[in-house]
């Protein structure tokens, strides 16, 4: 009988390694409101609601090409902003990518534009029950049946 195997359901974080904490923090807290659910001189952890990046201090490898991460936020005209005032170029492409001090590769993803969807429970947690998704992306979740209802 072959054995279940597991499902992917979700990531709980993203890990990233920077040089030093404090600076990343100072660098992240630039450009994006979050709230800190933890730190040490080691590690913090940034909340996104039921998620959370970890900031790991050690980053040893070269600064990365096509690896990167999508960050869901509400606003990513505030981010494309707040980017051009920090000087912070962004990378060519049709997305919204940029690289921070490090390495990390990062894409900035529109909520309403996505699949991707936060229970309106956790949303509303963290405050931000007004957002919706386009038609778009209803049309996407609702071919999965994952509709918001």
């Amino acid at each position: 009988m072959e054995s279940r195997k597991a499902r992917a359901v979700g990531f709980n974080h993203v890990a990233l390694e920077v040089g030093d904490i404090d600076e990343a923090l100072a660098f992240y807290g630039r450009l994006f409101e979050f709230e800190l659910r933890g730190r040490s001189d080691t590690d913090a952890f940034i909340d996104l609601g039921d998620q959370f990046i970890a900031l790991q201090k050690g980053r040893k490898q070269p600064p990365d090409d096509g690896r990167h991460f999508g960050l869901v936020v509400d606003d990513k005209n505030a981010v494309r902003k707040a980017l051009a005032d920090a000087g912070i170029a962004t990378l060519p492409g049709p997305f919204l990518d940029f690289m921070d001090p490090w390495g990390n590769r990062i894409e900035i993803v529109g909520y309403a534009n996505i699949q991707f969807t936060k229970a309106s429970h956790v949303l509303r947690g963290m405050g931000l029950a007004h957002l919706a998704k386009n038609a778009d992306a209803i049309k996407e979740l609702t071919e999965k049946g994952m509709a918001p209802g």
